[in-house]
């Protein structure tokens, strides 16, 4: 199960919720303005994130910098406040498996969502494949 935290008018969120569902992964999305992040919650996200505060924080959007502070001057018990107070400094999306932390649409990241042995199945599919749409039309341009 993926958890996706996105937010409306998100175009990257809306290619990762399309690409989950293409590639038939369960997830629960989790709408980051109306959907109130719990601190447990957020600080579960920053220890998954190799780079903390880095990963998830966008300290270039409006919303950040209109705080005029530097983010290394938050404790984290300020910083889950601040992002309860103003949700719109996350990166976005933001997908969480068991396994995987992956922040942004990225189609190599994105991969790390599918578990191994679907990720290492040999490539076989014909137009009877429900992913064939999406991959069929691929392979077969490469090996023309």
């Amino acid at each position: 199960m993926v958890i996706l935290y996105t937010s409306p008018g998100c175009a990257s969120c809306r290619k990762a919720k399309q690409w989950l569902k293409d590639n038939n992964i369960e997830f629960i999305e989790k709408n980051i303005f109306t959907t109130l992040l719990d601190a447990n919650e957020i600080k579960y996200i920053l220890a998954r994130s190799e780079n903390g505060t880095d990963d998830i924080i966008s300290v270039r959007s409006k919303a950040f910098q209109s705080l005029q502070k530097d983010i290394d001057d938050y404790t984290i018990d300020e910083l889950v406040t601040l992002i309860q107070e103003n949700p719109s400094i996350l990166k976005r999306p933001i997908m969480i498996s068991e396994k995987n932390f992956v922040v942004g649409y990225d189609n190599d990241e994105i991969t790390k969502m599918m578990s191994s042995d679907v990720r290492n199945l040999p490539h076989c599919c014909d137009s009877t494949c429900p992913n064939y749409v999406l991959c069929g039309s691929i392979r077969e341009a490469g090996e023309a």
